[in-house]
């Protein structure tokens, strides 16, 4: 087992990561002498130097090393977090203290000296992109015993958010209702996931584009107050990426697509399989619907109307706007 630093900070916005790191530490203390070598404290609540100082100059009772667990380390009062830093000029060998942070700047003290105490003794918390959440999602997923589709993992993101934890946390109940099928699919979510997370225009231009008109109305009635005008153009902007993306497909460069667009790859990740399930007619027919529609949201007093009936219109397989057009 690896030798323990005499300090870590444990810091990022990743709750779930944070949650683990704190626990690898914490399993290290016998369970038994916990009362004796585990304390844990919050750091809005320390008022005076002395409170930490003399935890962590305490010796251990019966085990190899003491762990002292400052929670919200961020929050330390000024003459505390400078007697830590004269502290770990000379730290008592035989206890761990671990300072936890949500963020903590690496120009401050603080940092500087817990990071002088060993290669790792800072632990990076930082939370994932966006774009990397859904494979993230995926093993999270493995780790409760269940596979999960990435459509499934992609509509858990949108609907839960970035939060790790909240993101684990609704694993662990789609999991017991899932039962012994040991698979979550995207119907799964789709029935059993209300929508928390703040809808974001991307994510309802996501759902336009994958022509899944229930979804696109769903989000863009959750949407607080947009701008029409501004959700117009992300349409739009869309409708001109499935143009490029369409064409090149046709000329066998589809994977040419991020460059031609200026943009990296993840980005794009989708845009040839959205652009095949329209024809190129079909694309610039919609252009010119989105100039009747820009022309109503800013000379209409029923802009809620114009825009609704363009995102429909994007939205339904050409097939059921054929069938609507002709009743």
């Amino acid at each position: 087992m690896a030798e323990l630093l005499p300090a870590y900070l444990i810091v990022g916005a990743d709750e779930l990561k944070r949650d683990a790191a704190v626990r690898r530490l914490r399993s290290r203390v016998p369970q038994d002498l916990e009362d004796f070598n585990l304390d844990e404290l919050d750091a809005h609540a320390i008022e005076e130097p002395d409170q930490l100082i003399s935890s962590v100059q305490t010796l251990p009772f019966g085990a190899d090393f003491r762990l002292v667990i400052v929670d919200g380390a961020e929050g330390l009062a000024k003459p505390v977090s400078e007697a830590v830093v004269a502290y770990l000029k000379d730290p008592n060998l035989q206890c761990v203290l671990c300072l936890v942070a949500e963020k903590l700047a690496k120009n401050t003290r603080l940092y500087k000296a817990v990071a002088k105490v060993g290669p790792h003794s800072v632990i990076d918390c930082a939370p994932l992109k966006r774009w990397e959440l859904p494979p993230y999602v995926v093993k999270l997923a493995g780790k409760h015993g269940l596979s999960m589709d990435a459509s499934a993992a992609q509509e858990l993101v949108e609907r839960v958010g970035e939060s790790t934890v909240a993101l684990d946390n609704q694993i662990s109940t789609l999991a017991e209702l899932v039962g012994a099928s040991g698979r979550i699919t995207l119907a799964d979510v789709e029935a059993n996931v209300a929508q928390v997370a703040e809808v974001s225009p991307w994510a309802f231009a996501d759902a336009v584009c994958e022509r899944n008109v229930p979804r696109a109305m769903e989000l863009l009635g959750l949407m607080k107050a947009p701008s029409l005008v501004f959700l117009h153009s992300v349409l739009v902007g869309r409708l001109r990426e499935l143009i490029c993306a369409k064409s090149l497909d046709a000329r066998g460069a589809a994977s040419s697509l991020a460059h031609e667009l200026g943009r990296q790859s993840w980005q794009v990740k989708n845009h040839v399989r959205w652009a095949r399930a329209f024809g190129m007619d079909e694309l610039v027919a919609l252009l010119a619907q989105a100039a009747e529609c820009e022309r109503a949201l800013k000379g209409s007093a029923d802009s809620d109307t114009a825009l609704t009936r363009f995102v429909l219109a994007m939205a339904s397989p050409r097939a059921a706007r054929v069938s609507r057009d002709v009743r």
